[in-house]
């Protein structure tokens, strides 16, 4: 049973466990840090914003892990198949970075000397801008990039863990946010343009567990015009209340159960994630092949803190079936899948 949640409440309660795990369509938890209780460095907060085309794409982090900063950049390169991601570490950030209480403060900056990443958003809109020096090869990376955010519902989510009630996952997901502006590489411009690519957010906060692994498949586009997308993701917290498996259609939400990548393997324990996967939910309303074309694959190992990541993108091809009975037919769709395992 999905429990949809419909009405503005507090996330926490006095002892620190969500009032009510479930889904909603806008953030109606309130979400503040002096409710949780877990010490300041187990507390987990991030805004991720990816921006892509079939050609190319974007992506910009900036999460406070508690005893680690994490801020990263990546430029991907589908047409060419290679990607380049560089990762920036600070020690213990603890709310320094003032990513905000909800998706809509999204005001969140990052600079040293090599990198200023901002994040402002305002009425209708995100703006993204970066400038990273010595990128790749010696190339310096800018980009300006706006995303539309039109009324819309989005995926939000509220779960626990069973086995420790104060961890818990809290996460907003906005797909099929049009996108326009410029990202320059060196001396090669990549242009994104309204009405052809779009962008997503995962803005996410949080206490968990040490050590989990997360899969999460995000895509945005368009269907005969109207916007389409997808956000599908399992592995990790307490989702007996709800999953996070939705279709964007339309800027609605068509609600889905359970979903599995059927990702390929190479013997018991591990993935053979450039050959095509199998994706289907266990009520028949989404069922496709998708096709791999680039692996975006990092590390990041610092001893009690790790996380070894392959984000996959390609094309699927399937079925979705909205709440009403609507089947459409998806033709070679982009969008990108995450496994990540996480310690930290």
């Amino acid at each position: 049973m999905q429990n949809e949640i419909k009405k503005p409440l507090r996330l926490l309660d006095g002892q620190g466990h969500i009032t009510e795990p479930g889904w909603a369509r806008q953030l109606f938890w309130t979400y503040d840090r002096k409710d949780i209780h877990a010490p300041k460095w187990r507390i987990k907060e991030w805004d991720y914003y990816l921006v892509t085309n079939d050609s190319y794409g974007v992506a910009f982090t900036i999460s406070d892990l508690g005893y680690l900063g994490m801020v990263s950049v990546s430029f991907l390169n589908f047409q060419e198949d290679w990607s380049h991601t560089e990762t920036i570490l600070t020690p213990f950030p603890l709310g320094k970075y003032r990513l905000g209480t909800h998706s809509d403060e999204g005001n969140a900056q990052f600079c040293n000397k090599k990198l200023k990443l901002k994040y402002r958003t305002e009425q209708g809109k995100r703006t993204l801008t970066c400038q990273f020096k010595d990128f790749y090869q010696g190339q310096e990376l800018r980009v300006k990039l706006t995303l539309l955010q039109p009324a819309m519902d989005t995926m939000c989510i509220a779960t626990p863990w069973k086995e420790k009630p104060t961890a818990f996952y809290y996460n907003q997901k906005i797909n099929c946010m049009p996108a326009f502006g410029k990202a320059i590489l060196g001396d090669k411009a990549y242009v994104f343009q309204k009405g052809r690519d779009f962008g997503v957010l995962d803005w996410g906060r949080g206490v968990w567990t040490y050590d989990n692994t997360w899969y999460w498949g995000t895509g945005s586009g368009q269907i005969d015009g109207v916007p389409f997308g997808l956000n599908l993701g399992y592995g990790f917290s307490d989702r007996s209340a709800a999953t996070e498996n939705v279709i964007f259609y339309d800027n609605k939400i068509h609600k889905l159960d359970q979903v599995d990548f059927g990702i390929p393997r190479k013997g018991d324990h591990t993935y053979d994630f450039m050959k095509p996967w199998q994706i289907t939910s266990n009520n028949g309303r989404l069922a496709g092949t998708f096709t791999p074309v680039l692996n975006r694959s990092a590390a990041t190992d610092v001893k009690v803190i790790a996380t070894i990541q392959n984000q996959i993108f390609g094309y699927f091809n399937g079925t979705a079936v909205l709440d009403d009975g609507k089947a459409l037919e998806v033709r070679d769709f982009f969008c990108g899948i995450e496994v990540v395992h996480n310690r930290y």
